[in-house]
């Protein structure tokens, strides 16, 4: 049995999601610099940012920027895994001053990158 075909904002959001993704790979592998925003993901998808945010939220309930923001943080806690990197190194890669990555991690997880990496090693 064939799933009904996609609407036009599912398929925005799942581009929007393998923009992020792609972006972030690419922070990571050093091939990207500087964090893009939602305007620059608006501009590759040849949409306005309203337009954007407006989808995203219409398809998840979340806002474009809590998506980006959500993708971020997976990406974090992976790279934090890595013992052999320092939460700075982690925050630099992201394109995050030290000190803001630990405000924003706090923020979006309830504990501090150190403290998530030390409740990783308990669990090793």
């Amino acid at each position: 049995m064939q799933s009904a075909p996609k609407n036009q904002p599912t398929r925005l959001y799942e581009r929007y999601r393998q923009l992020i993704k792609a972006h972030l790979t690419d922070l990571v592998k050093g091939d990207a610099e500087t964090m893009l925003d939602i305007e620059d993901f608006a501009d590759q998808l040849c949409v306005h940012p309203t337009h954007l945010t407006n989808t995203v939220k219409a398809v998840t309930g979340t806002s474009a920027c809590g998506v980006f923001q959500l993708e971020i943080g997976h990406v974090a806690k992976k790279l934090l895994t890595d013992r052999t990197r320092t939460v700075q190194e982690v925050a630099m890669q992201l394109d995050f001053e030290p000190s803001q990555f630990t405000k924003w991690f706090k923020r979006i997880y309830g504990i501090t990158p150190k403290a998530f990496r030390q409740g990783q090693i308990l669990k090793s």
